[in-house]
C-alpha cells in the first residue's frame, strides 16, 4: 500500500553513498526473467554497451538482436516478434524511442494491440553531454496520448527491477524511462510495488510534492528536508507510474490544498499536466505549481548537476515553489 513505505535507515547518508548502476540492474533483471522461463528477446539499435545489455547478449545470444542505427526498424522488428509470441524489450535513447520511432510504436505496436516493451534511456537532463539533440523533454507528453499504453519511470535500482518485471508480465505495450547511470537506493529489497500505484516516501500536512524519476524524487526529498527546517511539513510522493496515474493517492494527499509536481521533463504534457487534469476535475481549489523544463527551452550540453540547475529542477527551486504556494491566500 502507498502509505506503508518505510525509508532505509539514515536515508540521507545512504542516498549520498549507496548507489547502483541502473542499466546493470535492467540487464540483470532481464536475465533473471529468462531464467524463470519468460520468452524475452532483447533488441537494441547499436547501443548494447550504452544500455548495459551486453551481459544479456553474452548469456543469451540467440535472444539478443542488434538492428543497427535504425530505431523505426527496432520497433517494427519488436512488433513482429511480439506477434510471434515473444516478449520483446526494445531499448534506445529516449529521444529516438519517442520522436523518431513514434509512428511505428503508435501503429505497429499499440494500434495492433501487441506486447512491445519500449525502453527510453537517458531521459531529460541525464542525457548530459549528448546535448540538446539527444535530450528528450517531451517523450512523456508524446507517449501519454497513446491509448492504453502503460508508462513508468523508476526512481531507484529496486523500483527499476520491480517495474521491469511488471512490464514483462503486462499484456500490452509498455514504455519505461531508464536512467543508465548509478542512482541512490531508496527502497528496501523486499519492497512491494503495484502497477499504477505511487509510493508515499514522507508524510506532511502543509504541501505535497509529487515527483517522477531518479533525479526529481531525490531532489524532492532534499526539498522536503529544507522545508522542514523552516517548519513546513511536506508529503513526498514517488509517482513511479504516469499511466495509469495513481489518482487515489494524489487526491488523498490533496487536502493540504497545495501540490508541487516535479519532473525531469518539459513542464507541459507530462506529470504536471496529468496531475493538473486530476485536480481540475476532482479537486478544484487545490493550488498547483509545476517544476519542470520551461516550455520554450531546448536541451543543452553539460553535467547532470549543471543541467538540473540550468533548467530549475533542483531542491531549492522545488522548495521555492512550495513556499510560494504557502504564501498564497
Amino acid at each position: 500500500m502507498s502509505g506503508e513505505f518505510q525509508p532505509l535507515p539514515n536515508y540521507k547518508e545512504i542516498a549520498m553513498s549507496d548507489q547502483k548502476e541502473m542499466r546493470a540492474v535492467y540487464a540483470e533483471t532481464l536475465i533473471s526473467l529468462v531464467e524463470e522461463g519468460n520468452d524475452i528477446v532483447v533488441l537494441e539499435a547499436d547501443l548494447m554497451r550504452a544500455t548495459g545489455t551486453t551481459a544479456f547478449a553474452k548469456k543469451y545470444p540467440e535472444r539478443a538482436v542488434n538492428v543497427g542505427v535504425a530505431e523505426a526498424n527496432l520497433v517494427g522488428v519488436a512488433s513482429g516478434l511480439s506477434a510471434a509470441g515473444k516478449i520483446p524489450f526494445a531499448a534506445t535513447f529516449a529521444c529516438f524511442a519517442s520522436r523518431r520511432a513514434y509512428d511505428q510504436f503508435f501503429l505497429s505496436a499499440n494500434y495492433a494491440q501487441l506486447n512491445v516493451k519500449l525502453i527510453g534511456t537517458d531521459p531529460g537532463v541525464t542525457a548530459a553531454f549528448n546535448g540538446g539533440t539527444h535530450m528528450p523533454f517531451e517523450d512523456l507528453a508524446l507517449m501519454r496520448v497513446i491509448p492504453k499504453l502503460t508508462i513508468a519511470e523508476p526512481s531507484d535500482p529496486v523500483s527499476l527491477a520491480a517495474i521491469t518485471r511488471q512490464g514483462a508480465n503486462l499484456k500490452g505495450c509498455f514504455y519505461m524511462r531508464l536512467q543508465r547511470k548509478p542512482a541512490p537506493i531508496i527502497y528496501r529489497e523486499n519492497e512491494s510495488f503495484a502497477v499504477g500505484k505511487a509510493k508515499v516516501l514522507r508524510e506532511g500536512s502543509d504541501v505535497t510534492l509529487i515527483a517522477l524519476g531518479t533525479v526529481m524524487v531525490n531532489e524532492a526529498m532534499k526539498a522536503a528536508d529544507m522545508l522542514a527546517n523552516e517548519g513546513i511539513k511536506a508529503t513526498v510522493i514517488d509517482a513511479l507510474w504516469l499511466s495509469p496515474l495513481d489518482e487515489e493517492t494524489i487526491l488523498a494527499h490533496s487536502g493540504c490544498g497545495r501540490i508541487v509536481t516535479c519532473e525531469n521533463h518539459r513542464v507541459t504534457g507530462g506529470l504536471g499536466s496529468a496531475v493538473a487534469e486530476v485536480i481540475a476535475e476532482k479537486a478544484p481549489g487545490v493550488r498547483l505549481a509545476r517544476i519542470g523544463v520551461a516550455a520554450d527551452l531546448f536541451g543543452e550540453v553539460g553535467t547532470v548537476d549543471w543541467l538540473a540547475e540550468r533548467f530549475s529542477l533542483t531542491a531549492p527551486h522545488i522548495a521555492d515553489a512550495a513556499r510560494a504556494l504557502m504564501q498564497q491566500k
